[in-house]
């Protein structure tokens, strides 16, 4: 598909892609929401034909420069998933217990919640949206799931070519596959995270439905968000090392802005929720929630949706063009 893309004449490909923007842009403009404030439901209309229109400007200048990183990610994806099981395995290599400790971190966090909140703090209740009430435990979990990986990825995605670097100074080497490869290592423990939340929903008496699929799609909008900012991080990372420990520093702020040991519905008023939404990871978080005991499905979310690609449109533009401007200076600051 990809390849069909790069073969594409540069007048086709604008083609569709402004035909998809368009369609984007009228099922926005035509979507209603009932309940939801006149005015609000006008300056969402509002500024997201505005994004839509600065998308279409910045993929008519940069569209050749922009295509260059999809490809060469595809043509590299044999390489990519050999290198990044790879890297997994060599964190515990030497070790006795070997990947035993990769899985251990999500039981001892899992383990240690349940007995805070379960046992000393008696199942406090959490209260979501729709006067549904589950135990704060699965609802901690659900939030601390995507937000474990997210850290876990960015960290790893942003300090991708310092480690690899003896790669980077290699002429004949792809090194825009060396953050997909740390994301992708962090990605299995994830996956065997969510496994224990799933095991903790069906304790507490959320079987499997239709609605856990979800979880794959919020999944994936993790995946591409982590992915287009560390193109940015790990090239900025190369010529200014103090990024890494300003990263460090913002993700514990960060931890704060996202509901994950709060509740949006219940601590923040209507008229200042939209601020919290514009950080996208409450997109993520509540998606997984949602997808657990919500019944809700992502496109019922038709503004967040929205958003939140189009924010991850933006941010990987702008990543992988800073990546590209910095490439070739790499070797010689390594």
């Amino acid at each position: 598909m990809i390849q069909g893309l790069r073969k594409l004449p540069k007048r086709v490909g604008l083609g569709i892609f402004y035909v998809m923007a368009s369609i984007l842009a009228l099922l926005l403009i035509m979507h209603t929401n009932q309940l939801a404030d006149p005015h609000t439901e006008m300056l969402k209309k509002i500024c997201g034909c505005i994004l839509i229109g600065i998308s279409c400007i910045l993929v008519f200048f940069w569209y050749d420069r922009l295509l260059v990183l999809p490809v060469e990610l595809f043509h590299s994806r044999k390489l990519i998933k050999r290198l990044s099981l790879n890297d997994f395995k060599k964190r515990y290599a030497g070790s006795y217990m070997g990947i035993v400790w990769a899985l251990a971190q999500p039981v001892v966090t899992v383990a240690m919640y349940y007995i805070v909140f379960d046992r000393i703090f008696q199942s406090r209740a959490q209260s979501v949206s729709g006067g549904i009430e589950v135990p704060y435990v699965l609802f901690l979990t659900a939030g601390l799931v995507p937000w474990f990986f997210f850290t876990e990825a960015l960290t790893n995605g942003t300090t991708s070519l310092l480690e690899y670097n003896y790669l980077v100074k290699k002429v004949l080497f792809k090194i825009s596959i060396l953050p997909i490869i740390k994301i992708i290592a962090a990605m299995f423990i994830h996956v065997f995270f969510i496994c224990v939340l799933l095991v903790i929903a069906c304790v507490y008496g959320y079987y499997p439905n239709v609605y856990w699929i979800q979880l794959l799609y919020y999944m994936s909008c993790e995946f591409i968000l982590v992915l287009s900012i560390s193109y940015a991080t790990c090239a900025i990372v190369v010529f200014f090392r103090d990024l890494l420990q300003i990263i460090n520093i913002g993700l514990q702020l960060f931890q704060w802005a996202t509901p994950i040991l709060w509740n949006l519905d219940t601590v923040v008023p209507d008229k200042y929720k939209w601020i919290i939404k514009l950080n996208p990871m409450t997109y993520i978080v509540e998606g997984y929630r949602n997808a657990i005991y919500g019944d809700t499905w992502f496109f019922e979310h038709f503004y967040s949706s929205t958003y939140f690609w189009l924010f991850v449109v933006g941010v990987f533009c702008v990543g992988t063009l800073i990546f590209k401007r910095s490439k070739p200076h790499f070797a010689d600051v390594l």
